[in-house]
């Protein structure tokens, strides 16, 4: 009867599975603290409930979900790294929640893979053997596809991505670099892996020259094939920010593996300045909730806490924002935008 009883309450609890985000810190030797994102078609592995580290943070419905996973098939799931830029640099881990793709997560965009955002103290550049460390370690705990590796990111991040894949281009399937560059003295063995870079021509805060160098040490490698390179003309900084929240982004990196015998790269899917203008409208709000694990912090947030504003006619940053008792900073912030930008009627912002 006991056996009855805790299979149902077993199997009811299924219900109550959602995706998990766990703080992950000092884990790592030689590593960074960071996000460890799992979805909820995830499947723990055995060695994850042994591992002393996450049994001080997993909580007891999240293991009851992933020994309920694990005994369902499960394909194992790709891994995608985030790197952020300087401004979210520091010893708060919860600031690198504040854009990208564990933003887009938050937000309801659908990524089925183990993401990994770790967090740079801002004492210098992404080291990519430190990043190399912490996949190392999520591949030894987790039931992962380790020939679906990829990295992206924005600014110091960009330059943390191209740096990545140029330092481990055999075990990254694709990566994917935003108005960055290249810390490396010569990033010319990034021309064996597939690579998207987009940088604006008008970025003021990262020069588009930086980018230029990456794909001038491509190009001179004579193996561009394995490149894409966009420039976008006029267009600043922060606005390549709202690609993290694209489903085309992660298509892109996803139809790409170190499997392939000839390694390519896709070029059947476009993202362009028009795209990104509407990189919130096919968002799935209230779709996702996650159990935020961490026992420093708070313990869960759901897309139902993001709140937007479809702007209307009349309507300006600064009425929007006393409106809703928040700043025209922080709704920059929010959506990627600048105090100058132009509003639409229709277009929708996030204002918390």
């Amino acid at each position: 009867m006991k056996r009855l009883i805790l299979l149902a309450v077993l199997l009811l609890s299924t219900t109550l599975c959602h995706a998990q985000l766990y703080a992950m810190r000092d884990s790592v030797a030689n590593g960074y603290n960071f996000w460890l994102y799992l979805p909820d078609s995830y499947r723990a592995s055995d060695t994850v409930a042994r591992d002393s580290v996450l049994q001080d943070s997993l909580l007891h419905n999240s293991l009851i979900c992933d020994s309920l996973v694990d005994a369902r098939h499960h394909k194992a799931l790709p891994i995608v790294v985030f790197l952020h830029g300087r401004s979210l640099c520091g010893t708060n881990l919860y600031n690198v929640r504040k854009y990208g793709t564990l933003d887009a997560l938050t937000m309801g965009r659908k990524i089925d893979a183990v993401v990994i955002a770790p967090q740079n103290r801002g004492d210098g550049w992404w080291k990519p053997e430190r990043v190399m460390n912490i996949v190392d370690w999520v591949e030894a705990r987790y039931d992962v596809d380790t020939t679906r590796l990829y990295v992206l990111g924005m600014s110091l991040g960009g330059y943390g991505a191209i740096d990545f894949a140029a330092t481990y281009p055999e075990r990254t399937a694709a990566a994917m670099g935003l108005c960055g560059g290249s810390s490396l003295d010569n990033p010319a063995t990034l021309s064996s892996t597939p690579v998207w870079i987009i940088h604006g021509t008008a970025d003021k805060d990262v020069p588009v020259s930086a980018s230029r160098r990456v794909r001038d040490a491509v190009v001179k490698a004579d193996s561009c094939n394995l490149l894409r390179y966009d420039e976008w003309s006029g267009v600043g900084h922060s606005p390549l920010a709202r690609i993290f929240y694209l489903k085309e982004t992660y298509d892109w990196l996803f139809k790409h593996t170190t499997r392939d015998s000839i390694r390519v790269v896709h070029r059947d899917i476009d993202i362009t300045p028009e795209r990104i203008n509407r990189a919130y409208s096919d968002l799935k709000l209230n779709s996702v909730r996650l159990n935020v694990i961490d026992p420093k912090g708070t313990s869960s947030v759901s897309s139902g806490d993001v709140e937007w504003y479809t702007v209307r006619k009349g309507d300006t940053l600064g009425h929007i924002a006393q409106r809703h008792n928040t700043s025209v900073k922080r709704l920059c912030s929010l959506n990627n935008i600048s105090e100058k930008s132009i509003l639409r009627i229709g277009q929708k912002l996030r204002i918390r």
